[in-house]
């Protein structure tokens, strides 16, 4: 048996990366380093543990408090390569030790968090935290420390730890095979188009991205759309085949339900049910009050208010839509009903008669790297920052890109890697995470960051092209990226995202709001054959047109969002049926039957492949509330980039991490908190408030 620190010296996880930017080394990293080195550094952090909840010395914020903020670093370390890799760019042997790790890390969780010796010091100092002499930041992260461990059970009687430990490493057995099931299922399928009438209706950007599928495929000369979102949703917005676009509908629909190995109505029950169980254990009614608690809106029943609040107009807009596509169904002749398959083909066609506006002529106008090139110009003018691109670095694949992040003066701000490609290794979606996250304590550490997403590749020697909606989530995401890039704060507890569910979507929906601004669109708006700029008619015309459609794309997500807090706050789970449930809470708010949510309950990938955002769907609404009032502020002074208003930003937002409570974040930038006026304007669910001199 080779000894500890042969383990330690031959397994690159554990070593010193020399790599340019310390960025971890991912081509010495083979899929057998993982498990030993997860190993280790569980062991590592256990005694680190040990040693503070048995120290004879009285407990200090320095020897308990950040001694824990210390603790865990080979942890940190080995976890953050794994689980970006297992999201980004996966395969069998990732996922079976990803399935062997989640019960074990949860383990290990609980044995921090529920250690009786541990939890006393902390609650030791948390009784006496004002005569402490602490500063603001230490204060934070003491409440925010003394919080977890209260809410992971810390207080609880042994029996009740034993059953809740049981609870916690199941939960976490269970999410990992659902997120891995609705991803099996994804890369299963596939629509292989052959012939030009396979291909009727389609662009030449969307033949070309789906040609270059079949050939990542193997199947060269063919056509191929896949379930990412940047592949099925253009198809069925042009395809004028509506037996295709009924049959990707359908497999899109029906991810996680198709019965079989990936089948994940059982694993939602299962998980319902010991989410209840849970929350009772630790003396919530629900399992929605249990998660609410610690987040800015508290209650079930301020998160039903706002989404009540916005459902009714959004719901009447969606049936005045729907009317619309019917009619223009009806004036083409086209003796149909419509469907759920039918909604973007005809809406396309409704925008150009009404907006003049094809997404054919606007998607040559939006390269990636000309957007990307637009959220950085961004950066630079809002907040100071430069990116300059990295070309020799190690790459977990050859499709990823990075930047070396800095400011006017010189200073290392970051590193900035950009995965944007779909491919079968990847789950669906889009997201930002950190390989290393900002941190003072332990010295400057600067993060590393990382935005994945899943646009579709241009055909051989094309760029790749993105809708309008493409380019917001590109937008969306760096908003993310730089709410953990400008992080800056002493302790890792409090690092970028670490916020509040309801909370952390703000610096990202608010950047949206900037890829909108004419000045931006005219100059990265070009052409990718003559370079030319987007026109100033098309220009008026997508800004114009920007609320197209919003009914629908506001109910299917708050029907997501509805469905998520109705099934988290049930109490009688003994016979759960997610089918059954699914469409009873639909009902309840009489969802439009041509429009389905979001994401369907057998693939909630944000609900049930973890608890991130369980009961917390609704967080995107909530932090668009913030979000439109606070772009709002630019706009009262009459310059999107006013640089008091987005110094203001930096400070209590971006680069505050969770060093204060949201609201009280929110309101050293805003002076105030909003209402949902501001975002029901946004949405254009109401007309803009106009006062009369």
């Amino acid at each position: 048996m080779a000894s500890l620190e042969a383990l330690q010296s031959d397994n690159p996880l554990l070593k010193s990366w020399t790599t340019p930017f310390e960025l971890p080394s991912f081509e010495s990293i083979a899929t057998g380093h993982y498990r030993p080195a997860f190993d280790i550094a569980l062991a590592e952090q256990q005694a680190e543990i040990t040693a503070i909840a048995g120290s004879d010395d009285a407990p200090t914020f320095e020897n308990t408090v950040a001694a824990l903020e210390r603790s865990g670093a080979a942890l940190k370390r080995v976890g953050g390569v794994f689980f970006n890799l297992t999201g980004a760019h996966t395969n069998d042997a990732l996922q079976a030790i990803e399935r062997e790790m989640a019960p074990l890390l949860a383990k290990h969780r609980n044995s921090i968090f529920m250690n009786e010796a541990l939890f006393r010091r902390v609650d030791m100092l948390h009784q006496s935290k004002d005569h402490l002499g602490l500063s603001a930041e230490q204060l934070r992260v003491l409440d925010r420390y003394h919080t977890i461990f209260v809410r992971a059970g810390a207080r609880l009687e042994e029996g009740d730890k034993k059953r809740l430990s049981e609870i916690v490493e199941r939960l976490a057995t269970l999410g990992t095979q659902f997120s891995q099931n609705v991803l099996a299922d994804e890369k299963a399928y596939q629509l292989v188009l052959e012939t030009e009438e396979d291909l009727a209706g389609l662009p030449s950007f969307l033949r070309e991205a789906a040609a270059q599928a079949a050939e990542d495929r193997g199947l060269s000369g063919k056509y191929v759309i896949t379930l990412s979102r940047s592949s099925i949703e253009p198809f069925l917005q042009f395809s004028s085949r509506r037996d295709l676009r009924e049959q990707a509908f359908k497999a899109w629909a029906r991810r996680g339900e198709g019965g079989g190995t990936t089948d994940n109505k059982a694993i939602i029950a299962e998980m319902v049910r010991l989410r209840v169980a849970r929350a009772s254990l630790l003396g919530y009614e629900t399992f929605a009050d249990f998660k609410l608690a610690d987040t800015m809106a508290k209650t079930p029943q301020a998160v039903l208010s706002l989404l009540q609040e916005v459902w009714t107009p959004a719901r009447r807009r969606a049936m005045e839509e729907r009317d619309d596509l019917q009619s223009q169904a009806q004036s083409r002749g086209d003796n149909i009903v419509i469907e759920p398959w039918d909604w973007r083909y005809y809406a396309e066609q409704v925008r150009i008669a009404k907006h003049n506006l094809d997404e054919a002529a606007i998607k040559p106008y939006f390269q990636l790297d000309r957007i990307i090139e637009a959220a950085f110009e961004t950066a630079r003018r809002l907040f100071d920052l430069y990116f300059e691109e990295i070309r020799d670095f190690p790459r977990y694949h050859p499709d990823i890109r990075a930047w070396k992040v800095t400011n006017s003066t010189g200073d290392f701000v970051g590193v900035f890697i950009g995965d944007y490609f779909a491919r079968s290794s990847k789950r669906s979606g889009a997201w930002m995470s950190a390989f290393r996250s900002q941190e003072k304590l332990i010295g400057d550490v600067r993060p590393i960051i990382v935005n994945v997403m899943n646009f579709s590749k241009g055909g051989r020697g094309e760029p790749s092209l993105l809708s309008f909606d493409d380019a917001r989530t590109l937008f969306h995401e760096f908003g993310h990226a730089l709410h953990g890039l400008l992080s800056n704060v002493t302790y890792p507890l409090l690092a970028g995202t670490s916020v509040s569910t309801d909370f952390v979507e703000l610096p990202s929906q608010l950047y949206e709001h900037w890829l909108s601004q004419p000045d931006i669109l005219r100059r990265y708006a070009t052409h990718y054959k003559t370079g030319e700029p987007l026109p100033e008619d098309l220009l008026a015309r997508l800004m114009e047109a920007r609320n197209f459609n919003q009914g629908f794309a506001t109910v299917e997500y708050l029907a997501s969002a509805f469905v998520d807090i109705d099934l988290h706050r049930l109490t009688d789970v003994d016979n759960f049926d997610a089918e059954a449930f699914e469409r009873t809470s639909l009902d309840r708010i009489e969802m439009p039957r041509e429009i389905i949510m979001r994401h369907r309950t057998p693939h909630f990938t944000h609900v049930f492949s973890g608890d991130g955002y369980s009961s917390g769907y609704y967080s995107y609404l909530w932090s668009e509330v913030l979000d439109a009032d606070a772009f709002n502020a630019f706009e009262e002074t009459g310059d999107a980039f006013n640089a008091d208003t987005a110094a203001r930003l930096k400070r209590y937002i971006y680069s505050a991490g969770n060093l204060r409570d949201p609201a009280e974040a929110y309101k050293a930038f805003r002076g105030r908190l909003p209402s949902p006026d501001a975002l029901l304007v946004k949405r254009g669910l109401a007309a803009p408030v106009t006062s009369e001199t």
